[in-house]
């Protein structure tokens, strides 16, 4: 029997951080389909902007390799602190990305990225090690094999990461469905399909008691 505490997600000390979705580096995802892996990272991006989050984009080496952060990110965060790291493959090495986390005043990181060995695990470690609370958002983060994954996943995790996907951290911010049902609910229907189907139905139903 252990005393562990359930440490939730507080959307009001919440912040997000999507690490290193470039156009370059994407191309080595293969624990997840392209079509899966970028609905699942619009969908964190999503839940951000829901929650009104405060959110970081970084990149590393845009001039090489890895190429530019994806359009869509850029585009739905507009005024967010975006740090173009020259070169450190650690996040949390470059000053302006740890300045940019302390400036926000909250201890939860919700953090994705590619690849998730290095540009997840790294930071995350990191943050972990000066005190912070990290969720590491495993379906939008994305690496070489499985193989890798489930190592890069078990070194995060004995470290005190909590390890979540994008659908439990929106219902974990969320709390109750009585906050905002068709709000949240046309968010998820909008990135999960099966999921328009149980909204259609709802509102089927709430049509025909409203008659």
């Amino acid at each position: 029997m252990t005393n562990a505490t359930y440490n939730r997600l507080n959307k009001d000390d919440a912040i997000v951080l999507l690490v290193d979705h470039q156009t370059g580096l994407i191309s080595l995802v293969q624990d997840f389909s392209p079509n899966e892996f970028k609905n699942n990272v619009l969908a964190l991006a999503d839940l951000a902007k829901f929650f009104e989050l405060p959110t970081i984009l970084t990149t590393s080496f845009e001039q090489g390799p890895n190429g530019p952060l994806v359009p869509e990110l850029k585009e739905m965060f507009p005024d967010a602190p975006y740090i173009a790291r020259p070169g450190q493959i650690n996040a949390w090495d470059n000053e302006d990305f740890v300045k940019a986390i302390r400036a926000t005043g909250r201890k939860q990181i919700i953090i994705a990225g590619v690849v998730t060995d290095v540009c997840v695990a790294f930071p995350t470690l990191s943050a972990l090690a000066e005190g912070f609370d990290v969720f590491v958002v495993t379906d939008a983060s994305g690496t070489f094999n499985t193989t890798v994954q489930q190592a890069a996943w078990a070194r995060m995790s004995a470290a005190g990461a909590q390890l979540m996907n994008w659908f439990s951290v929106a219902c974990e911010l969320h709390r109750d469905w009585r906050n905002d049902i068709e709000g949240l609910g046309n968010l998820l229907s909008q990135r999960i399909p099966n999921y328009r189907n149980l909204m259609n139905s709802y509102s089927a139903l709430t049509a025909s008691k409203a008659n």
